[in-house]
This record gives structure tokens, sequence and C-alpha cells, in this order.
């Protein structure tokens, strides 16, 4: 075992603004470099620090944020496409509120927001190769979530449908991302159809087990659904290409439990913490992927509705760094082997 857990690095969308140095990429990355951190996730929709148009086209271009990163130490993770992966599907419910994602012209206008949505999330494939990543991140959209937990009952076969539409939406921009030689790592996320491992497993049964269909791993997301986050990378190792660190409590009360979503942020049972604050094992996590040989990026996700994000940033690169693990690469005991042979062996076994 010689790979090793690649960070800190930080994402960089919960923390752009219009004051410096948070509106720019030269400053934002100057900024996050002086807390300690290698490497950025840079969000593909934010103008004032990436242009995805100029980035799917232009070498010249995607050479230049190369260089800008480069010059204060540090290196791009991934793009993030979040907002307009999303988009590549929506339950009419939610037309409304996702809107926002979209330009103003496409507000209205589902089939047409679609459309633009997996044009773009085709050229975040193109930017990455031009960027020489390997890997994108994002989200799966949702057709079937207002169904998770229904009353009155789905009817038989809804959710089979749900996935099938979803796959056919999804493998042509997959197959766009296997002809760049880019991953693209779904952030496994209550609100999308992949919540969880036995959805991300009909996903992947639905799309032919497509080769770039991969995982971001967030553990704060399983923690508030009570799944076994330790084990999910016992089962789903070989598919995780992405990693966001971020910390979550799980509380319940007699009042409250998982579905406690209409309470306010503070209130609720499951809240998203800054590092070290929550209830994750990220002792247990970094081993685990240790283990397993990951050697993509921890990248911090911050998001905590207590804490100022600059002091959560601040905080985050320490707390990676610190848990960072150097793959040995002898045994402990090596001191107190001896020479062998198959003879000396076979002798050892009485034959």
């Amino acid at each position: 075992m010689t790979s090793s857990i690649k960070g800190p690095a930080l994402f960089l969308a919960q923390f752009l603004g219009d004051e410096a140095p948070f509106n720019s990429l030269p400053a934002i990355v100057e900024w996050a470099a002086g807390l300690g951190y290698t490497g950025v996730q840079i969000p593909t929709w934010d103008p004032r620090v990436f242009d995805l148009e100029k980035a799917a086209s232009s070498q010249t271009y995607c050479d230049h944020i190369i260089g800008v990163c480069a010059q204060h130490g540090v290196e791009i993770t991934e793009l993030s496409c979040h907002l307009q992966s999303q988009l590549v599907a929506v339950h009419p419910a939610y037309d409304t509120a996702f809107d926002a994602f979209a330009p103003d012209y496409l507000h209205g206008d589902p089939s047409g927001r679609q459309a633009w949505a997996v044009d773009q999330v085709k050229k975040v494939a193109q930017a990455s190769a031009r960027l020489g990543l390997t890997g994108a991140v994002g989200f799966s959209g949702s057709l079937a979530f207002p169904y998770l937990y229904p009353w009155p009952q789905r009817p038989a076969g809804l959710i089979d449908e749900a996935f099938g539409e979803l796959a056919r939406r999804w493998t042509p921009i997959l197959d766009i991302y296997n002809d760049h030689g880019v991953d693209f790592g779904f952030e496994i996320h209550p609100g999308e159809d992949v919540f969880d491992g036995a959805t991300f497993d009909r996903f992947l049964t639905a799309l032919g087990s497509h080769p770039r269909c991969k995982i971001t791993y967030d553990p704060s997301h399983f923690l508030l659904q009570q799944l076994d986050y330790l084990a999910f990378i016992d089962l789903y190792h070989d598919r995780i290409s992405a990693f966001h660190v971020k910390d979550a409590e799980f509380t319940p009360s007699g009042r409250q439990g998982v579905y406690s979503g209409y309470a306010d942020w503070t209130e609720r049972a499951g809240r998203f913490r800054s590092l070290g604050d929550g209830q994750v094992d990220f002792k247990g996590i970094f081993s685990k992927l240790t283990q397993y040989g990951y050697d993509g990026w921890a990248v911090l996700e911050w998001e905590c509705c207590l804490k100022h994000p600059e002091q959560g940033a601040a905080e985050g690169a320490p707390f990676i760094a610190g848990h960072l693990i150097r793959p040995t690469e002898r045994a402990f005991d090596d001191f107190a082997g001896g020479a062998s042979d198959i003879p000396a062996l076979r002798k050892m076994m009485g034959f």
C-alpha cells in the first residue's frame, strides 16, 4: 500500500462573495493557501472565479486557471457542477425552487432548463480534461424523491420508471465523460434520487454499471440518515472518486428524529457542523479510505448552522492535515521475520 490521500483542500462555493478576498479566483486561492490548503474544488456556475464556456473550448484559458492556482501553491482537485447537474432531473414539485439555478431566460421553461443543464454538465467534462483532471463532482437530480415515504402508497413500478428515466438522461452524459477520461462523482445526498447505497445500486444497475459512474463520499449525509458510513466504504470503496470532509450531529429527542427538516437548522435533530464539532468518526474514515488505497483529495465542504465560515475554514485545514495517514510500506513486525523458501514452509507444516 503506497497511495495516500491528498489534502487539505477546500470547496470554494460556500465562501464566494462580493467582498475581497472572496470575489475572484486569485484572491480566494491566495486566502485558502494562507490557511494551509493545498487544493481547491472550483464551482463552475460562478463567473467570479470560473468561466465554464471558455474552459470547455480554450486550452489557453485553462492553462491560465492552472497557473493562477499554482502561483499560490494550490492544485485544482475537481470541478463542481452541483447546481447544473441538479437540473438534469427535476420533479415538477421543485420547478419553481430550482429555477434559481438556471439563467433568468429559462425560468418557467423546464425542458429548456434541462437541455441547458445537460450541456453545462457535458462542458464540465471537456473543461476537466483540459485542466488535466480525472474527476468532476455533482448531483444526480431527482424524479422520485417526493415519493420517498408516501401516503397514499406509491403505485407499483413508479420507482423503477424513475430510475430508468434517470439512467436514460445520464447515460449519454457519462459517455461524454468516458470519451474525455473523466469520472463523475455523484454526491450521495438526501433530496437526490441517489441518496444512499441501495439507491446508488439501483442507479448503477440502470446505467449498466457505467465505468464513469462514481461516488462523492460525504459522511455527514449518512450520519443524518443513521446509515453506517464506515461500512459504506467497505462496500463501495472501488466507486469512491471524491471525498467531502463535512461534519454533522444527530441528537434525536422525544419530539424529533430524522424527519425534522421543517424546523430551522439550529433546532433540528440532525445538523451540519464544522469539522470536529460534530459526531462523525473521521479517524475511522481516513483509516478506511487509506486501507483501500483512496488517493484522491480530502476536500472540506464547510456547512455549519452555528460557526462563522471563516473560522470553520481556518480550523478545517489543520483538522484534515492531522487526519492524513502516510501508508506504511512494511509490516510492523518485519524485524522479527526470517528468510523463507518453499521447502522451509513445507517443513514448518510437517510435510
